[in-house]
């Protein structure tokens, strides 16, 4: 009867052990990458500038490469979104090693029948790695948001002291941290080597998946098909993207209450069935031969799930 208990403690469980182990490998990095990016930090420890690229580009490419397979190519991409410094095939071994773990586990401490440990092994290992590359996903996608604006005014006054836009893009790789400084230098070394860089923001933007960062690679080549004051329009595109960061910023703190009351009426009922089999293990056993017990219970299983789809849907307010 503590089934239900025992997954979920297994699977909060290994979500932290896997974001443990994460950062005692590159924790380190991490910290100093708050300083200097990581592409700076290459170059001052004697690599050659191509040799930098084409590592950087190799590990921004790999995880977009082994998006074919089906199922897979989801976590794929939140590992390329993420620029996690985890080759996909370590990414599956993991699932796998959690899975195995998994299954042992329930083995040990539940009588549930093969078909159907194996099934929430198997859901246990994909979901822990899906939901740890999403935070992170997530995570590097709000700091280069916040990033940008100032990015692009870092642009805008190179622009008008006189230096080209490969100069700017060129300063905002010394002068800005990670992420934003590793992808833009990244720009600036595929351009001197004979990339034009209208493709390489290109590129970029659909990796990133950030929109405003589109934004600005359309912004670049307009002007670079039909001219224009370059200057002026990324002014203008500065001041509308923090217009919209403030606007999202605000409608976050204004809906605050209603996702947090939407997330803890989704996740009640759960933590509700939970404490009754801890308190009271029997308490569903004097009804548990009766016919309509099974059906009643996936009735409310599906309806729970619908729940928790429908209050996301409801205070997922998109400006």
């Amino acid at each position: 009867m503590l089934g239900p208990l025992l997954y979920a403690m297994i699977f909060i469980g290994v979500l932290m052990i896997v974001e443990g182990v994460y950062l005692l490998i590159y924790g380190k990095s991490h910290s100093r990458e708050s300083k200097v990016n990581r592409r700076l930090r290459m170059l001052q420890q004697g690599a050659d500038r191509e040799e930098v690229l084409v590592k950087l580009r190799k590990e921004r490419e790999r995880h977009q490469n082994a998006r074919g397979v089906p199922l897979l190519s989801i976590v794929f991409h939140k590992a390329a979104q993420a620029n996690i410094a985890i080759a996909p095939t370590t990414i599956v071994a993991i699932m796998a090693a959690i899975a195995a773990v998994a299954f042992i586990v329930f083995s040990i401490g539940t009588s549930a029948s093969l078909v159907v440990r194996l099934a929430v092994a198997l859901a246990l290992g994909y979901a822990t790695v899906f939901l740890w590359l999403r935070n992170r996903a997530k995570r590097r996608l709000q700091l280069f948001e916040e990033q940008l604006p100032d990015a692009i005014d870092l642009i805008v006054r190179s622009l008008r002291i006189g230096h080209p836009f490969t100069a700017a893009i060129g300063i905002i790789a010394q002068e800005m941290p990670d992420p934003l400084g590793t992808e833009f230098g990244v720009i600036s070394d595929e351009n001197a080597y004979g990339m034009p860089v209208t493709e390489s923001l290109d590129r970029l933007a659909a990796r990133v998946d950030v929109p405003d960062l589109r934004y600005l690679a359309v912004a670049v080549t307009i002007q670079v098909q039909s001219g224009g004051n370059l200057a002026e329009i990324l002014d203008g595109l500065s001041q509308v993207v923090r217009a919209r960061f403030k606007l999202f910023r605000k409608v976050a703190a204004i809906t605050a209450e209603a996702r947090w009351s939407g997330w803890f009426l989704s996740i009640f009922p759960i933590i509700a069935l939970l404490l009754v089999q801890i308190v009271q293990p029997d308490y569903y056993d004097r009804v548990s031969d009766h016919p309509l017990f099974a059906p009643g219970a996936a009735i409310v299983t599906i309806l729970l799930v619908v729940n928790v789809f429908f209050m996301r849907w409801m205070v997922n307010i998109r400006v």
